[in-house]
């Protein structure tokens, strides 16, 4: 048996965590050892992809491969399936024994034909072709966007002859979910698995706390993703589903343009759904859709209240858009 050399594929994100992760596998294997990706969801903020597509790459004397999702295939089979109905199937005959709250009319199936077209953008046509957006108990988002992708990629230098360890920056003090699921058994963390074949998974920061990881960028004179000093506390997509109430209004003051453009996602998802079909970025359910074809912008004005949506924060745009924040106390 020809014992394969290790290739440790470091997933970087442009965020504090997978930085840290970054610098470690640096330390321990060596740049030459080392292959460094960044999955492009499509929904980055301007400064996340300078950060992790130039600064990075500067500053560690690295370069970062990047991969995209493409829903070509998908696009194919949902075009075929509503060009039936368009031309008068019936859908329980398209779709088999499977019941829709909302059903397709031939009149509707030709208008979403005539936008039903891969974007380029992984997030939207993700969307597209999903039919509506991933929420917090239907999370498809980071799958299709991200694991598959780097899974794909891993997976091809195994073909090259590699075996790869792929390098994840997750902590389990994020949230109780990332506790239950990667926590172990006693004092155990499943910091390394064994996928099959050649392909194994290690996170090196699991029990790291966040002080920690910002440690670590300052040790290597490495400044963090600058969205970290305005008021996010997560910079994986602009906005995340799962933003904070505060975090959301923090955005809509700094970074308008990118809730216009979620805005316009919604539209155009909603225009390739079923009819009243409950389309919305961050998941309102039928009743809070009430078939709008938009919906961020409802929820960025209850970001800006407080005492349960009753009352207006005053002082809210009291400090300038442009001054200093941070969640982990880096303006100080």
């Amino acid at each position: 048996m020809i014992e394969r050399p290790t290739l440790h594929v470091v997933s970087l994100s442009g965020g504090k965590d997978s930085t840290a992760t970054a610098l470690v596998a640096i330390e321990l294997h060596g740049r030459e050892n080392c292959r460094f990706v960044f999955a492009d969801t499509g929904n980055e903020h301007e400064a996340t992809y300078e950060y992790a597509l130039e600064y990075l790459p500067r500053a560690l004397k690295i370069t970062v491969d990047v991969v995209r999702a493409s829903f070509v295939d998908e696009f194919a089979t949902k075009r075929a399936n509503l060009a039936r109905i368009a031309a008068g199937e019936p859908e329980s005959e398209v779709y088999g024994r499977r019941k829709f709250m909302y059903r397709w009319t031939p009149a509707l199936a030709s208008q979403a034909l005539e936008i039903l077209h891969p974007t380029g953008i992984p997030y939207l046509d993700l969307c597209m072709v999903r039919g509506g957006f991933p929420s917090r108990k239907r999370q498809f988002c980071t799958e299709y966007l991200k694991t598959r992708p780097l899974t794909e990629f891993a997976i091809a230098r195994i073909d090259e002859g590699h075996a790869v360890w792929s390098w994840q920056g997750v902590r389990i003090d994020e949230s109780e979910s990332r506790r239950i699921r990667l926590q172990g058994t006693g004092t155990c963390v499943k910091s390394f698995e064994h996928i099959g074949d050649a392909l194994f998974v290690y996170r090196p920061i699991l029990r790291w706390h966040v002080e920690d990881v910002f440690a670590a960028h300052h040790l290597a004179g490495l400044k963090p993703n600058p969205l970290y000093l305005q008021g996010m506390s997560r910079v994986g997509c602009m906005p995340c589903i799962n933003c904070s109430k505060a975090e959301l209004a923090e955005i809509a003051r700094r970074f308008p343009e990118h809730i216009a453009r979620i805005a316009e996602w919604e539209r155009i998802v909603s225009s390739v759904c079923r009819q009243n079909s409950p389309v919305s970025f961050f998941h309102l359910g039928t009743q809070g859709h009430s078939g709008k074809a938009s919906t961020v912008s409802d929820v960025v004005e209850w970001s800006k209240t407080t005492r349960g949506g009753r009352q207006y924060d005053l002082l809210a745009d009291a400090t300038p858009a442009t001054a200093c924040a941070s969640a982990y106390g880096l303006c100080e």
